[in-house]
C-alpha cells in the first residue's frame, strides 16, 4: 500500500459500506414489478428513488435539486462557491428484472464519499475540502429500458440532447415528451440541464464490473481504461411464408432459419476477434403460426469493441457473411442502425488518481486495468469533461440479472479507494 492522503478509521469505512448495502436493499423494494426489480425512466418508481436519494444527499450536508431531465443532484460546494465541481455518480434506473447493484452502488458510494470528505464551514454548514466542489449525480436513464434510447439523463447534462428523442415511444405508445410532462418536467427547459465544460474538473464513477475478470483474478477493484464503442442494428430477414406441411424443403425460403444461421455467424465472427462482442438479443418470427414457414424475421445485433475501427471492420465482415447466408437460402436482408457510440478512453490523470486510490486501500500487487465492454454514463460525459472509473468485483460477472452480487467488504474497499482518488485529484492542479 502507498501512503494514504486521508485519515480514515476502519470503523468509519465499515459503517459506510453497511449503509450502502442496506440502501441497495431498500431501493430494490421500489419496483414496477412484484417479485422483481424494474425501474424505468419517468415512472412513479423513478420519482420515489429520486426522493430517497435527495434525502440521503441532504443527510450528508449537500444542497439538492432535480434537473430538467429528471436527474437527482447533490452539491457540496467549495469555499469559493463559484469554483467548478468534480462530479461523482452513476444511475438509479434498471433493466427489467434487474439486479440491485448495477449503477445503484455507485450512487450510494458517492454519497458516502461526501460524508467522509466534507468539512464544517464557518456558517455551520458543510463544504468540500478541495479547490473544487463535489457533486453527486444520480442519473435518470442510463439503461434505455423504457424508450429504447440509453443515456438520456447524462446526455442532457453533457449538452448532447437530441430533440428528435421527444418522439420516442414506449411499449404503450406514450411518447417521451408526454412522459416528461406527466413527470412534472418542462421539455422547453431541457437545455437547462446542460453544463459548460468549465463547470466540471472531471467525472468519477464506481461501478460493478459486469464481467468475471476481477472475480477470476480474486481482486476486489480495478482501474477502467476505456468504455466500449457500440453499434446496434435492427435486422429484417425476408423469405416466403408458406404451408409448413405442403412445402418441400427445396422450395422453402425460411426467414427464421436464415436469421438463426446469421446469429451463429455473429457469435463465430466476434469470438474470433480481440475485445469484440456481438450479441443477438431479440429474434421474432412472422407470422408466428405453428404451421406456417416464417416469411419474415426481425433480429437485433449489439456490437461492441474496444476500438471504433475494429468494431466497424467486424460489422463489415458480419454483413458479408449475411450476404452469403441469405443468398444461399434465397432470402433478402436489410439492417437499420439504431444506436452508435464511439469508444471513450478514460483520462490518464483520472486513471492515475483511481490507481492511487486503489493502492492506498488494497494491500496487493499493481491494480488491474480493465476495458469495459458495458456502456456507462461516462460515455456521454466524455463530451464534456475528463472521465475516470473504478470497477468493483461482482461474483461470476453476473449482471442485469437478479443474481447480481457484490461483497460488502469490496464495497468498503471501493468507498475508501474512491475517497482517496478524490483526495489525489484535489492535490493535482486544476
Amino acid at each position: 500500500m502507498i501512503a494514504s492522503r486521508l485519515a480514515l478509521a476502519p470503523e468509519q469505512i465499515a459503517a459506510a459500506a453497511r449503509r450502502v448495502m442496506a440502501r441497495c436493499d431498500e431501493l430494490a423494494r421500489i419496483s414496477a414489478d412484484s417479485g422483481a426489480i424494474t425501474r424505468v425512466y419517468l415512472s412513479p418508481e423513478h420519482a420515489r428513488v429520486n426522493a430517497l436519494a435527495d434525502a440521503w444527499m441532504r443527510e450528508v450536508g449537500m444542497t439538492t435539486r432535480q434537473d430538467a431531465a429528471g436527474n437527482q443532484l447533490g452539491l457540496l460546494p467549495a469555499a469559493d462557491r463559484d469554483a467548478p465541481v468534480l462530479m461523482l455518480g452513476s444511475h438509479l434506473d434498471t433493466v427489467i428484472d434487474a439486479g440491485r447493484f448495477d449503477g445503484i452502488v455507485g450512487v450510494l458510494m458517492a454519497i458516502e464519499v461526501v460524508r467522509i470528505l466534507r468539512v464544517a464551514s464557518a456558517d455551520g454548514g458543510w463544504r468540500s475540502p478541495f479547490p473544487f466542489g463535489i457533486e453527486v449525480a444520480a442519473f435518470a436513464d442510463e439503461e434505455g429500458t423504457r424508450f429504447g434510447r440509453a443515456l438520456l439523463g447524462s446526455s442532457a447534462v453533457a449538452g448532447t440532447w437530441d430533440d428528435a428523442w421527444w418522439d420516442l415511444e414506449d411499449a404503450d405508445g406514450i411518447t417521451l415528451r408526454d412522459a416528461h410532462r406527466a413527470f412534472g418536467l418542462d421539455a422547453a427547459a431541457i437545455r437547462d440541464a446542460a453544463r459548460a465544460p468549465g463547470q466540471l474538473v472531471g467525472y468519477l464513477e464506481a461501478h460493478i464490473e459486469q464481467g468475471p475478470e476481477l472475480d477470476r483474478r480474486d481482486e476486489p477493484l480495478a482501474v477502467v481504461s476505456s468504455i466500449a464503442s457500440a453499434r446496434r442494428f435492427q435486422v429484417v430477414v425476408e423469405g416466403e411464408a408458406r404451408h409448413a406441411g405442403g412445402t418441400p424443403y427445396d422450395m422453402r425460403r425460411d426467414a427464421l432459419l436464415g436469421a438463426s444461421e446469421a446469429a451463429l455467424a455473429v457469435e463465430r465472427i466476434c469470438a474470433s476477434e480481440h475485445h469484440i462482442i456481438g450479441t443477438v438479443g431479440q429474434l421474432e418470427a412472422f407470422p408466428g403460426a405453428v404451421n406456417v414457414i416464417p416469411g419474415e424475421t426481425r433480429m437485433s445485433i449489439d456490437l461492441r469493441g474496444e476500438f471504433d475501427g475494429a468494431r466497424d471492420r467486424v460489422w463489415e465482415r458480419i454483413a458479408r457473411e449475411l450476404d452469403e447466408i441469405m443468398g444461399r437460402r434465397r432470402l433478402r436482408w436489410h439492417a437499420r442502425e439504431v444506436h452508435s457510440a464511439p469508444a471513450l478512453f478514460c483520462a490518464p490523470l483520472l486513471q492515475d488518481v483511481v490507481r492511487e486510490g486503489i493502492r492506498a486501500s488494497v494491500a496487493s500487487a499493481e491494480p488491474a486495468s480493465l476495458f469495459s465492454p458495458a456502456g456507462h454514463d461516462g460515455m456521454t460525459l466524455g463530451a464534456l469533461t475528463d472521465v475516470g472509473m473504478l470497477f468493483l468485483r461482482n461474483a461470476d460477472g453476473i449482471s442485469h440479472h437478479p443474481a447480481e452480487s457484490v461483497l460488502g467488504g469490496d464495497v468498503a474497499l471501493g468507498i475508501r479507494a474512491l475517497a482517496e482518488a478524490v483526495a489525489h485529484r484535489g492535490a493535482e492542479p486544476s
